[in-house]
Order: structure tokens, then C-alpha cells, then sequence
């Protein structure tokens, strides 16, 4: 998820919310009946719902259109002053009925434990001039939007009318539409791109279980042709599970997380897939993503919002896990990997050559290296840039028996090549707090010193063991 880049925009449509949660500590039972007292501690509100869903894609980079019913209250004034936090959120979407009060949930805590919830809702559905505004500023946010959410919490904004009028808008514009659904069968929801049941939601539609992948799979194929489109289901610990029209299937592992809450967490997966999604994202790409902000969320107590520079770092941490050490990888995942060891803590050491035949000169810089830090890449000159620096003779072996070679020490984490005469590029991609040159070099010699020096790192020149060089091994070899 590149950090410079145009916004998405997202139509988020559908039931917004207030969650409120009021917290304390319980010592005793009330002498007036068997319940806990709570001594009140504070209170916080948090966007809840199609609004929760907003919030998400809004901290995950995206302009947001949000379009749903609040009433004339002070949980509705509330909600605006949380979502003004996001400023690329567009709130001329939402309408007002003073004839029904904003949906809010009030929870009651003590510590991470929930003692009860209080709704307060008229989850009568919209009718008369009040569905029509919706219709109206649904299509007014469809038209300026890459993708099309729909947020059903069966509160009565989404009636079968109204989504009828927006997924015809969103075919006429060419749209995606993406549903979270709340009914006992998904007909209504004909035309859309997608659907995102949870296990409960897949079972109450089909009648199907889905505690295996298979099972999963055929679950999710009869959902899909009460509507005609793919299904993705978010499975708790399972995962989650795509199918996709013409029988194609993805299974994406559940990360490992301590979970202390999944209140909100499949509004941050639902937020994490439209944003992957109008970013031009594949959408078993944007699946892997929505289950790693889905991991972020439950790990968080209470209605939270998973940050892009968040989500950034689980999937860099990805990536990393799944590398084995001493690997050749590309720039981007080199990138990518160095981010998540950052984020971890970790001292990233970075050095650079040809590595032609390995000696022990060689293997004393990178001895060297690996004592500066706590990881170390090792940037290899492409066999193009070989050959342009030290003739066509060059080099003895290719960048990929190289590569292996390098990465069988024990002191190399990554391996990475450059095809530039220098590896200044690289350097600045990778951004090591350590940069390690041999000392046959001065400081003002060193290419990438100037930068990691100026990021804040430490450029250090290693010890030469005397005699030891690949162009003198190749000389003696040739007499």
C-alpha cells in the first residue's frame, strides 16, 4: 500500500451507529438486587456500524462519501464530532428523521469484561420522503465513487427498495458494490459484486456449515446464486473463504492474535476490502489485506480503527515471517521487510558487493556487518553491472549462484541485487540505520553514507584482512 497516492473513494451506505462505552471497576454486588455495581470510570464514543465502516476507510486512506439515517439528538451531534476526526469523510449523506433516534449501543465494562449492552433503536424500515432522500443521496455519493458499500444492520435504512434503486445506480456507473448483510436470505441484494457474511449470517442463509474449507466452499456457492455474485465469508478463527462466479476458490488462514474484542472487527475487514479494491487491488489480493486488518482490530478492546500505517506494518510483517533467511528477494519485498524489522526495533545493517569468489575477506566484513545490528541485508551487483565495472571476463559466477553463496552464511538475512554501478538507490529504498564499507574506503567515498547519516544512522568501516581480494585470487589462478 504505496504512501503517495490519489485517494480512493468509497460510498459507504447503510445503518450508521454510536457505540458508546461506558467503563469502571466492580468490587461489590448491589445490596438491592444480585447485580454488580460499577463505580463509573469514564465514557467514550466511537462511530459504530456503516459509519464504524467510514471511519476505517477513511483512516486507511480513502475519501469517504457516508450516506445513512441519524436522528435529531445529541447521539447524532456526537457521531459528527467523532467522524470529524476524519476530515475526508463527506457527511452531506446523512439524513435526519426526528422521528426515530440514532441507533446507539451503550456498552457497560468492567476491565475488558462486558457486563451488558443497552440499545436504543427503531428499526422500523424508512419509508415515504425519508427513503427517497436516502435513494437521492445514495446515487449523488455512488457517482463520484471506485466502490460501493453497503452496510445492512437490518436498522431500516436499507430496505429491499432502496437497494434495489442503489445497486441499479451503481451498474449504470459501473461500480462494484460491496454488502455486509443482515437478512435470513440474500436475494435482495441481486446485482452486487460481492457479498461478505460472517459463519453465522452464511448458516442462517443456507442452512450449510462451513467448519471446513470445503464445507465453507459449498456453503458460500448456494449463497451466491441467491444473488448471483462472489461470496467472501469471514470465518472467526478459520479465516476466510472467497468464491468466486466460475467455481474459483481462495482460503486465507486466520492470523494468530491475542483477542480481546471483536466488536467493529468485520466493519475494519469490510473498510480494508473496499479500500484495496478501489486502490485497483486483485480481489483475492484485497482478501489477504482485509484479514490482516481484521487481525489488527480484535486485538484492540472495544470498536477500534486500524490505521494504514497499521496495516502497513502487519502486512510488511508478513512478508518478513514468510521469508526464510539468507533469501534473494526483489527491491520490493527488501523494502517491504526492512519496514517490518524497523517497526519491530530492529537495527537494520546494510552492505554491498560483488561477492564474486567468496574469501575471507569477505567473510570478515560480513562478520563485521552483522555485529552493527540486528539484521543484515547484503545488496549484490547484477551481473550487468558486473560486467560494466569489471569487464566482460566477469563475474566468474552468476548473480544467482552468488546470491546463494551469500545466503548461506549464517549472518545474512536478506539478499538483494542492484543493477546501477553504485547501490545508492537501493541504500535509500532500504533505509538501514548501519552502513558497512570496507575501510579501504574514506567516509566522504562510501555511497548511501551521506543518507543513512542524515536519516539519523551510522556508517562504519570494517576491518581488511590483508591480502585478500577476488581480482588477485583470478590473477593467480590465470599464471
Amino acid at each position: 500500500m504505496s504512501p503517495t497516492r490519489t485517494l480512493a473513494r468509497i460510498a459507504v451506505i447503510g445503518d450508521v451507529m454510536v457505540d458508546r462505552y461506558i467503563t469502571g471497576s466492580v468490587s461489590r454486588i448491589s445490596p438491592e438486587a444480585p447485580v454488580p455495581v460499577l463505580l463509573h470510570g469514564a465514557e467514550r464514543i466511537v462511530a459504530g456500524g456503516a459509519a464504524n465502516v467510514a471511519a476505517n476507510a477513511a483512516a486507511l486512506g480513502a475519501a469517504v462519501a457516508l450516506v445513512g439515517l441519524v436522528g435529531h439528538d445529541q447521539p447524532a451531534e456526537q457521531l459528527r464530532g467523532v467522524l470529524s476526526d476524519h476530515p475526508s469523510i463527506d457527511l452531506s449523506g446523512l439524513v435526519i428523521d426526528p422521528a426515530r433516534p440514532t441507533v446507539t449501543k451503550t456498552r457497560v465494562m468492567s476491565g475488558h469484561q462486558q457486563i451488558v449492552r443497552i440499545d436504543a433503536e427503531l428499526s422500523a424500515p424508512a419509508a415515504g420522503h425519508v427513503a427517497e432522500e436516502l435513494v437521492a443521496r445514495g446515487r449523488v455519493a455512488i457517482r463520484g465513487a471506485s466502490v460501493v458499500v453497503l452496510s445492512d444492520y437490518a436498522k431500516g435504512v436499507l430496505t429491499d427498495a432502496v437497494i434495489g434503486a442503489l445497486i441499479a445506480e451503481a451498474q449504470a456507473q459501473g461500480v462494484p458494490v460491496i454488502v455486509d448483510p443482515k437478512r435470513r436470505t440474500f436475494e435482495a441484494y441481486r446485482g452486487a459484486t460481492l457479498v461478505t457474511p460472517n459463519r453465522k449470517e452464511l448458516f442462517e442463509a443456507t442452512g450449510l456449515a462451513d467448519d471446513t474449507d470445503e464445507e465453507a466452499a459449498r456453503a458460500a456457492e448456494a449463497a451466491a446464486r441467491q444473488f448471483g455474485g462472489d461470496v467472501m465469508v469471514t470465518r472467526a478463527e478459520k479465516g476466510m473463504t472467497l468464491w468466486r462466479r466460475g467455481g474459483d476458490v481462495k482460503h486465507v488462514p486466520a492470523h494468530a492474535r491475542e483477542v480481546f474484542d471483536v466488536s467493529g472487527a468485520g466493519d475494519t475487514a469490510l473498510a480494508a476490502l473496499a479500500v484495496s479494491l478501489a486502490d485497483g487491488r486483485e480481489i483475492e489480493t484485497a482478501m489477504e489485506i482485509a484479514n490482516a486488518a481484521a487481525a489488527i482490530a480484535v486485538s484492540k478492546l472495544g470498536t477500534a480503527i486500524v490505521t494504514r500505517g497499521e496495516l502497513e506494518a502487519a502486512l510488511n510483517r508478513q512478508i518478513a515471517d514468510a521469508v526464510p533467511p539468507g533469501a534473494l528477494v526483489s527491491r520490493e519485498e527488501a523494502v517491504a521487510i526492512a519496514a517490518a524489522w524497523r517497526a519491530a526495533g530492529e537495527t537494520v545493517v546494510f552492505t554491498n558487493g560483488v561477492f564474486d569468489l567468496v574469501h575471507p575477506g569477505h567473510i570478515s566484513l560480513i562478520e563485521q556487518a552483522a555485529l552493527e545490528g540486528d539484521r543484515l541485508i547484503v545488496g549484490l551487483n547484477s551481473d550487468a553491472s558486473v560486467k560494466r565495472l569489471k569487464g566482460e571476463s566477469r563475474p566468474l559466477q552468476d548473480e544467482s549462484a552468488r546470491a546463494r553463496v551469500l545466503g548461506a552464511m549464517r549472518d545474512v538475512d536478506l539478499v538483494v541485487l542492484f543493477g546501477e554501478d553504485t547501490p545508492g538507490e537501493l541504500i535509500e529504498a532500504i533505509r538501514p540505520g548501519v552502513l558497512v564499507k570496507g575501510s579501504d574506503y574514506k567516509p566522504d567515498q562510501v555511497v548511501g553514507a551521506d543518507f543513512v547519516i542524515a536519516s539519523g544512522g551510522r556508517l562504519v568501516l570494517a576491518d581488511l584482512v590483508a591480502g585478500r581480494s577476488t581480482t588477485a585470487l583470478v590473477k593467480a589462478a590465470r599464471t
